[in-house]
């Protein structure tokens, strides 16, 4: 009886600690769904890089105002950029340049992920392939994409097919590496524990590998993007032809070629708008997702 009586106690404090954790994740949790304040929002996330475009446009103001570079035809006034960009707009051409090129490299990155998804799992998987083109594809990670251009454009000649060619060779190694580089960081365990479950062969890989590796082929999928767009401004800029219509590379190599530093600036702003608008209409909420689903970001 004396036994008894000294292990309930214990029993007792064992439970009341429980509770008390199962009280403060509670609470943790509570915490972490609540909404974010807009002020807040504002002051962390539109004021930051609202003052930087202001601050670069007080700066090019001064350089222009103050004489600092007084060849108009080297740099010109942000009104005059201005000027070009309303002047496209009521022309009705400023949205085709964006979508000439937009259509392009979005259509091209969707190609590059199907070949690029297989391929990096084949070379995750598979210790032979790994062996045999796991270093051709770091190498043509590191390979500008400016040098396929000229290639392509003999083997393929100057349309549309010669820059999906330059967007795939730009994009794919780095897909393709990155899921390798986040199936590696998968922990055995999870491996182990599907296997276990029945999930080997294709079904491990997607229930398993695949979810696993996520982070790193959302890296691999925003690199690739980067890839893809670079790859089509170069091959844009080069290699122009009428029939391809006039795309943002275009229109800055015609800038170029017109000594119109004003419209040049206009194409280098639209290629940073669109390159900065789809990562944060796409990628970046992707890229969230993941890290919220794993407990790694807060909601907000």
């Amino acid at each position: 009886m004396a036994s008894t009586d000294t292990t309930r106690p214990a029993g007792a404090k064992d439970g009341g600690d429980l509770a008390g954790l199962e009280a403060g994740l509670d609470a943790l949790d509570s915490v972490q769904q609540g909404r974010t304040p807009w002020r807040q929002t504002v002051v962390e996330k539109i004021l930051p890089p609202t003052v930087a475009v202001l601050l670069v446009l007080a700066v090019w103001q001064a350089l222009v105002s103050f004489e600092i570079v007084d060849d108009p035809t080297k740099l010109p006034a942000p009104a005059d950029v201005w000027d070009v960009l309303h002047q496209a707009w009521l022309e009705g051409e400023l949205l085709g340049y964006i979508w000439t090129s937009v259509s392009r490299g979005l259509l091209g990155f969707c190609f590059a992920l199907l070949i690029g998804t297989p391929l990096g799992l084949l070379v995750a998987r598979v210790k032979f392939v790994r062996a045999a083109i796991g270093p051709i594809l770091s190498g043509l990670q590191s390979l500008p994409s400016v040098a396929w251009v000229p290639p392509a454009v003999i083997w393929l000649g100057l349309n549309n097919s010669m820059m999906y060619a330059v967007i795939l060779l730009g994009a794919v190694p780095s897909i393709a590496n990155g899921l390798v580089s986040g199936v590696d960081q998968v922990s055995p365990i999870f491996l182990r524990a599907g296997r276990t479950l029945g999930a080997t062969g294709l079904r491990g890989t997607w229930h398993i590998v695949l979810p696993a590796a996520l982070p790193g082929y959302v890296a691999g999928l925003k690199q690739g993007w980067a890839f893809s767009w670079r790859s089509l401004m170069a091959a844009e800029i080069i290699a122009s032809f009428p029939d391809l219509g006039v795309g943002l590379g275009q229109l800055l190599e015609n800038g170029r070629n017109a000594s119109d530093m004003a419209m040049v600036f206009e194409a280098i702003l639209l290629i940073l708008v669109v390159g900065i608008a789809i990562d944060l209409l796409i990628f970046s909420p992707l890229e969230r997702w993941v890290l919220r689903s794993r407990g790694l970001l807060v909601k907000g």
